[in-house]
């Protein structure tokens, strides 16, 4: 059992190995070919360094993002959210500072396990509570599979409004922050919709603004910038499949790849498997339960929020009874930075605005998390409402 849980191991490790190699090596079928050769080839004592390496970097992990303050809160639990068991995490350095809710993407690419080290110096400002959603990460290894048929936009919306209840009741604090990235960003707004007492502000990232034209866009964006570049791969990949819809996955893909390409995300997706690797108290069925969460609910949730689907850019904009901003990558490839300052532009909100982050892409949040924190303590901070007497 060792043995076979050190090759899945190894396979991950593989597969942030291929992310990272240079564009000519990660791109060619072969590199694949050779990476999936060596996993067959461990022996005995591939595996014991392996398990040695892996137990010395997660302690090493466990005291580098340790919180030691005297005030702080670190807590991971199960909670019982629409009928069932969901894992949250609670962290920050001083109780009392603002609470700020981090709604993932994906759909179903939660979090926790590697958020420990992405979020660990927003914990100085905020108290953070990442949440693994229904059908995702912990809360799917709790639950299991059989949950799938309540995997809806209406359902996790309300999932986290009780969370946004649950956490202002147990931490003592009028008003939550809100902030979605891509897919979460989505489900931030109907849960700021539904529930505008709950909230002091919304803040999207990755912002989902028009189911509809969002492939569109990102593919005329992505062909201009393979041009410029002179990337005749990339160009020639695109052209091949044409503008969405597609029939099949094929050309989503291709415009996913050649997105994280181009955005230098192969390289934090990389670092992101690594942490979740090595990540203080996971096992590897967390993340075995991580990854099959994301391909779960894509299956249940991508239908519900694609281009044919009843998800328009009128439901996501209209009215806000809270604050709304949008800090956006200034070339995002996956959700269009256009579409986004849009949305902004569109919406009727107490206060608005819309921030480029410059030579960043979809995953700013993560990939420039100092700088997105800055724009929040500069512009969300203010805020009436987010920051509390104490």
């Amino acid at each position: 059992m060792m043995k076979r849980t050190s090759v899945a191991l190894l396979a991950f490790f593989s597969l942030a190995a291929a992310f990272i190699a240079p564009r000519s090596t990660r791109l060619s079928a072969r590199a694949g070919a050779q990476n999936a050769d060596v996993v067959q080839q461990l022996d005995a004592a591939d595996v014991d360094a392996l398990n040695r390496a892996t137990a010395f970097v997660r302690g090493r992990n466990a005291r580098d993002y340790a919180i030691s303050t005297p005030n702080g809160i670190d807590e991971g639990r199960y909670v019982t959210l629409g009928g069932i068991e969901q894992w949250i995490t609670i962290r920050g350095e001083d109780r009392r500072n603002p609470v700020l809710l981090f709604v993932h993407g994906g759909p179903g690419d939660a979090t926790n396990p590697w958020g420990y080290a992405a979020f660990r110096t927003w914990l100085r400002v905020f108290t953070v509570v990442q949440w693994d959603q229904r059908g995702a990460g912990r809360t799917l290894g709790k639950s299991g599979p059989s949950v799938a048929p309540t995997i809806t936009i209406d359902r996790m919306a309300q999932d986290g409004v009780e969370l946004a209840e649950m956490l202002r009741r147990t931490l003592q604090k009028d008003k939550i922050l809100l902030v979605g990235h891509s897919w979460g960003s989505i489900l931030g707004v109907f849960m700021v919709k539904a529930r505008p007492d709950l909230f002091s502000a919304f803040v999207g990232t990755g912002m989902v603004a028009d189911p509809q034209k969002g492939y569109v866009v990102a593919y005329e964006t992505l062909l201009e910038k393979a041009t410029r570049a002179g990337e005749a791969r990339a160009i020639r990949e695109l052209k091949d499949v044409g503008p969405p819809p597609y029939p099949d996955g094929r050309g989503y893909g291709v415009q996913r790849r050649w997105a994280n390409l181009f955005e230098g995300a192969d390289f934090f997706i990389a670092s992101m498997i690594g942490f979740a690797l090595d990540a203080p108290g996971y096992r590897p069925n967390d993340i075995k339960d991580w990854m099959d969460g994301q391909v779960l609910s894509a299956e249940r949730l991508v239908p519900q929020t694609s281009a044919t689907s009843a998800l328009t850019a009128k439901s996501l904009a209209g009215d806000f009874a809270v604050p709304v901003f949008v800090i956006q990558g200034a070339e995002d490839f996956t959700t269009p930075t256009s579409l986004a300052r849009a949305f902004v532009q569109s919406i009727r909100a107490p206060r608005k605005a819309f921030v480029a982050i410059p030579d960043a892409g979809h995953f700013a949040v993560f990939m420039k998390r100092d700088v997105f924190l800055r724009e929040l303590v500069a512009k969300v901070l203010p805020t009436p409402g987010v920051r509390e007497p104490r």
